[in-house]
C-alpha cells in the first residue's frame, strides 16, 4: 500500500485520513485533491482441490521420477530407460517438481539420488488419464466399493491426489497428481511416450541450497514453471 505524503512542517489544514482528530469521510467520498488513491488488489483465487499442474507444451508434458544413480544416470545419458528399468512393475510419475522433492528428500533418500525430468507425449499422458481409476474408493466418484474394485481390475493406470508442497515442503490445501502405470502402459511410457530424459539433480540441489541459506526468493525463481494442464473435467478421478 502506498503511504500518503507527510504534511509539510507548519502547514495548517484539515487532518489527513487516519490522523488524530480526523473525521472519517462517508463511504464513496472521492479522495481529496493531491491524495494518492490505493486501488484494491483482487485476491488470487486458490487452485482447485484437485488439479493437474505441469510444465507442458502443445505436444508434451514433463513428469518427474527419482532413481539410484545406477539407473538414473544411464537413462539421462541415453535419453531413454535402459533394459534394467523393470517394465513389468508399476511406475509412478509426478508432474509436480516440489512433490517429487518431498518424495525424494531433495535427492537425498537412498535409491532416489538422481532426479529425472521425463518429457512424454501428451497423447500418451491423456490416454493414461482417460483410462485411469483412483487408487482408493471415493464415495461420489464410484457407485459403491464393488464398482471401484472392478475398475481397479480393469485398468492399468492409478491416480492418487496428494497434498501439493511449498518450497519448504510444507503441505498446501490443494492436491497434486500422481499417476501410476502398469503392464502395457508402463511399457508404453518407457518405450513409446518418452521424448527426452534430463538429469535435474543439480537443479534440485541448487534450489535446496538456496532454501537452506534463507534465500527463498532466489529458490522460487529457479523452480520449473507449472501451469494448469488442459485435461478437461476428469469426474472418474474426482476432478
Amino acid at each position: 500500500m502506498s503511504a500518503l505524503p507527510a504534511a509539510r512542517a507548519g502547514h495548517v489544514g484539515h487532518a489527513g485520513p487516519g490522523a488524530p482528530g480526523a473525521t472519517p469521510a462517508p463511504a464513496g467520498t472521492p479522495a481529496p485533491p493531491g491524495t494518492l488513491a490505493t486501488p484494491a488488489t483482487p485476491a488470487t483465487p486458490a487452485p482447485p482441490a484437485h488439479q493437474i499442474r505441469a510444465a507442458h507444451t502443445g505436444t508434451t508434458v514433463t513428469v518427474y521420477q527419482a532413481y539410484s544413480p545406477a539407473l538414473g544416470l544411464p537413462a539421462a545419458r541415453d535419453g531413454r530407460f535402459p533394459p534394467a528399468w523393470k517394465r513389468e512393475r508399476m511406475t509412478w510419475i509426478k508432474p509436480s517438481f516440489l512433490w517429487m522433492m518431498y518424495r525424494c528428500g531433495w535427492a537425498t533418500k537412498a535409491d532416489q539420488e538422481t532426479v529425472l525430468a521425463v518429457e512424454i507425449t501428451r497423447a500418451g499422458f491423456d490416454r493414461a488419464l482417460a483410462g485411469a481409476c483412483l487408487s482408493h474408493y471415493a464415495p461420489g466418484v464410484h457407485a459403491d466399493r464393488d464398482a471401484w474394485k472392478e475398475s481397479v481390475r480393469a485398468t492399468h493406470a492409478r491416480v492418487q491426489w496428494d497434498p501439493e508442497r511449498d518450497p519448504h515442503l510444507n503441505p498446501l490445501p490443494y492436491r497434486s497428481l500422481q499417476l501410476g502405470l502398469s503392464g502395457p502402459l508402463s511399457r508404453a511410457y518407457a518405450d513409446e511416450w518418452t521424448v527426452s530424459i534430463r538429469d535435474v539433480t543439480p537443479l534440485a540441489r541448487e534450489i535446496h541450497g538456496l532454501l537452506r541459506s534463507g534465500d527463498t526468493g532466489a529458490a522460487r525463481a529457479l523452480l520449473p514453471v507449472e501451469t494448469p494442464y488442459p485435461a478437461g473435467p476428469l469426474p472418474h478421478l474426482g476432478a
